[in-house]
């Protein structure tokens, strides 16, 4: 097997190798391919002027999830290899290492990113040939990789293939949000194709169909937790949770969802995802735990809990609480099992807020806030040490059953079952009603909508690492919009416990704010790294993705929100995050490459933070 890529000299994180010609680190963004608004680009209709369906409402469900999963691959070659844009309709990408190449028919060319494309077909195919699958292009570019985890990969794209066709099929026989469901939850559970720029966005490893169905979001999934109870002696928690003014410990704030849960005495119950509950009793921690009397397996009870998003994050409309769950699931990149430093890093934010700076930050920005996880409960074993996979986090749920909170990367999601026009996402029904009502054109509403969207939402993000020295780690699942009745932005919401950057300059600063702060949640980064990252998630990944859907969906051309994007940057300069300058001056940006780091089998929650993911360089829009 070849090593894990070690950091580059400079201590940057590594750069993937290529073999061939394919040695490339820098991307090119070639001039944009336009159509007529509404209308996608194929071969066929580029001659005859026709606007054709979309691959991805195929009647067949396996036929859409696999042009999904295809067209997620060549999004990431593109980006992650530098291959040059294409010459005409079709986009030629070699395959020196098997002799071949892939002709990828182009429907839009992306300025930022999200390209659509055909189904691709291997040159020099027989006439009439099938094109190649998702799991067919895996193999390729594995073998251009020469990465003996290509393998596993193909494995993951046909695991992720198969159970998007599934819920493509399921949500077309019933499209309709479970009864009871608020509209947080309804926008949590839309994701059906996941992340666009990710190689296998539903392989979830581990879980049979059965449970796929039961613990999946997309499937609407909803399930009673396992409780366990645990002696106070190896009890481990923490709380910032106040009402009123009075602490409330992680225990009580679980007391309303044990109702006629009998626990044996001076113990505390600790709620688990029922996959994880069968799966610890085979860890001889835990079954050593148990064997002693220090752990009580108490079954499945209460009442039906839901998956968000992120799978292992569940919600009940209306409950105080939303739990997030250790699931060992592999999951994208990594096993989901929550890490101690992370449940302290929860609390730890949430009190430095209270210090002060959420006050000084609502006062500039009051449409914002965080999602505050305030309190955890975990097991160490008898000699101190944490057990991993017993973790769960408390997290406020500040969404009313009429609050229109929506991530970024379900107000972008394809939706395709049946009421939509092509692969329209939930943005380009906002965007196309408000352009009804207003009697506006579609483009000029879009603009607005952005130009909201930057305000309300990026605007905050950037004054609390000025004003704080706190970045975000603010990706499209871990953003939300707040939409108000018609459908602007009117505020924005963050969320993830994992997801913090305390810059090192502002070390002193955030010290003297709250004493300690850091020394066991590992939340201290350097400079140079929270502008790469910060530059790759709330650039990036973040507006540049909404920049794209815009695009790609016809609703604006790409190269007028890039304009307003960075005029908006030049604005915001007097917040005081360098990230402004970082996206305006440099005609290059680190981005993470999903894609190669699934191919070197990386787990992004294991290790440095410098050194969990590949990333590479590509040309940045803002200067092209």
């Amino acid at each position: 097997m070849n090593p894990t890529p070690a950091p580059q000299a400079d201590g940057s994180p590594p750069t993937q190798q290529l073999a061939g010609p394919l040695v490339v680190e820098q991307s090119t963004v070639p001039r944009q391919m336009t159509a007529p608004p509404g209308e996608r680009y194929t071969p066929d209709s580029a001659a005859t002027g026709r606007a054709a369906a979309d691959p991805l409402d195929h009647p067949d469900p396996l036929r859409a999830a696999d042009t999904a999963g295809a067209e997620n691959l060549l999004r990431c070659w593109v980006r992650e290899t530098g291959q040059p844009g294409p010459d005409g309709r079709t986009l030629r990408i070699p395959l020196p290492a098997s002799g071949t190449a892939l002709l990828v028919p182009v429907l839009y060319w992306s300025a930022t990113g999200c390209h659509r494309f055909g189904p691709p077909a291997l040159e020099g195919a027989p006439e009439g040939a099938p094109p190649a699958d998702a799991v067919t292009i895996a193999a390729l570019l594995g073998r251009e990789a020469d990465r003996d985890e290509g393998a596993d990969m193909v494995a993951r794209v046909a695991d992720s293939v198969r159970r998007t066709a599934g819920f493509i099929a399921e949500r077309r026989r019933d499209p309709h949000a479970p009864a009871g469901a608020d509209l947080f939850l309804t926008a949590e559970q839309s994701l059906l194709l996941g992340h666009p720029l990710h190689p296998t966005p539903k392989s979830r490893e581990g879980l049979s169909d059965a449970e796929s169905r039961l613990y999946s979001p997309e499937s609407h999934g909803s399930f009673p937790l396992h409780w366990m109870a645990v002696d106070r002696s190896v009890l481990a928690t923490d709380s910032a949770w106040t009402d009123g003014g009075r602490p409330v410990p992680a225990t009580e704030l679980l007391t309303s969802h044990t109702g006629g849960l009998r626990l044996p005495d001076n113990t505390a119950p600790i709620p688990l995802h029922p996959w994880q509950a069968r799966e610890l009793a085979h860890r001889p921690e835990v079954a050593a735990l148990l064997d002693a009397g220090l752990l009580h397996d108490l079954g499945p009870h209460g009442g039906r809990w839901h998956p968000t998003s992120s799978v292992r994050t569940v919600h009940r409309p209306a409950a105080e609480v939303m739990l997030k769950l250790s699931l060992g699931v592999r999951i994208t990149n990594s096993r989901r099992e929550n890490l101690r430093k992370e449940l302290h890093r929860g609390v730890e934010v949430h009190r430095l807020l209270r210090t002060g700076l959420a006050t000084r930050w609502h006062a500039a920005h009051p449409g914002f806030d965080i999602v505050r996880d305030p309190a955890w409960l975990a097991v160490d074993g008898p000699d101190g040490e944490p057990v991993r996979g017993l973790d769960v986090m408390l997290r406020h749920n500040p969404f009313g059953p009429h609050d229109d909170a929506v991530c970024i990367a379900a107000l972008t999601a394809p939706r395709p079952w049946p009421g939509r026009v092509g692969m329209q996402s939930r943005l380009a029904e906002i965007v196309h009603s408000l352009a009804a009502v207003t009697g506006r054109a579609v483009g000029a509403v879009a603009a607005e909508w952005f130009l909201r969207y930057l305000d309300r939402v990026v605007r905050p993000v950037l004054w609390l690492d000025g004003h704080a020295g706190v970045a975000l780690e603010a990706h499209q699942q871990n953003t939300l919009v707040l939409l108000g009745p018609e459908g602007w932005p009117v505020g924005g919401r963050y969320r993830d416990n994992q997801g913090y950057y305390f810059r090192e300059s502002h070390r002193a600063a955030l010290e003297h704010r709250l004493p300690g702060i850091g020394s066991v949640s590992d939340t201290f980064v350097s400079d140079a790294v929270t502008d790469e990252r910060f530059a790759y998630y709330l650039g990036i990944n973040n507006v540049f993705g909404l920049i794209g859907a815009f695009g790609a969906e016809r609703l604006a051309d790409e190269r007028v929100l890039v304009a307003a994007f960075r005029r908006f940057l030049g604005s915001a300069a007097t917040l005081g995050s360098p990230l402004s300058a970082h996206l305006l001056e440099k005609p290059h940006l680190r981005c993470k490459a999903n894609l190669l780091t699934r191919m070197y089998g990386l787990d992004e929650l294991v290790g440095p933070v410098d050194t969990q993911s590949v990333y590479v360089t590509i040309a940045n829009p803002l200067c092209a």
